[in-house]
């Protein structure tokens, strides 16, 4: 049984990599915004322990678990959670670039930076679900790519930074998935939204457990997920 602690498990790949992980039997931390989503968390993945914290608010986060039980060891730190505004770069004001970069990029790095003791102590493994907008921009995605871009930033330095610690680091680059947040993508754009068209949820799970469970001898670095024919 190992010890994960994932972000983003209320929905879409959160939810679906939770969901694989608990019916094998290991033991799950979920970090949560507040006691409400706590509660409603612990009773969809019974036996999960929760961690609140506001990944808009990165600040605060090392104030928040100082009041907290937090995972002795780590095996993986798994950061899914995000979130996207779209539009362009001429009408997009300072909040909205500063609430992406917080939520997608400098929360986790700063539960990285947290949660590293515990992973050192497992030789664990940070997975880093990014985004095909972390490797490739289009217009009116500017804000979101530059906060996909500066994760994957973080994680390549990571990367290098604590091999010596044992600790592996894992960029997954998952395209449209079918997910809240690509309904609200689809919102954005004008388009329809069929999420028979886009990936499953559980296939970017199941990419992300083949990385976590890649024997010790070899290392997943970045991992690209297409929708299928």
């Amino acid at each position: 049984m190992a010890t994960y602690l994932i972000t983003g498990a209320g929905s879409g790949i959160g939810a679906a990599l939770a969901d694989q992980l608990a019916a094998r039997g290991d033991e799950l931390w979920l970090l949560v915004r507040d006691a409400g989503r706590a509660t409603q968390l612990r009773e969809r993945f019974p036996g999960a322990q929760t961690l609140v914290g506001d990944l808009a608010d990165p600040a605060r986060l090392s104030w928040a678990f100082s009041h907290q039980s937090v995972p002795p060891q780590l095996d993986a730190l798994v950061h899914v959670a995000g979130i996207v505004e779209l539009g362009p770069i001429a009408d997009t004001p300072v909040a909205t670039w500063q609430q992406q970069l917080n939520v997608n990029a400098v929360a986790p790095a700063e539960l990285t930076r947290l949660m590293l003791p515990a992973l050192r102590t497992a030789r664990g493994h940070v997975v880093f679900v990014n985004s095909g907008a972390g490797l490739r921009v289009s217009p009116e995605w500017g804000s979101y790519a530059a906060s996909k871009f500066a994760v994957r930033a973080i994680a390549d330095a990571l990367r290098e930074e604590e091999r010596a610690n044992g600790v592996r680091v894992t960029t997954v680059y998952p395209g449209r998935t079918a997910t809240p947040m690509q309904e609200k993508v689809h919102q954005q754009e004008g388009a329809a939204y069929d999420a028979a068209r886009w990936i499953d949820p559980a296939s970017v799970a199941t990419t992300i457990v083949t990385a976590l469970d890649l024997p010790r001898d070899a290392e997943l670095t970045e991992l690209t997920v297409r929708p299928g024919a």
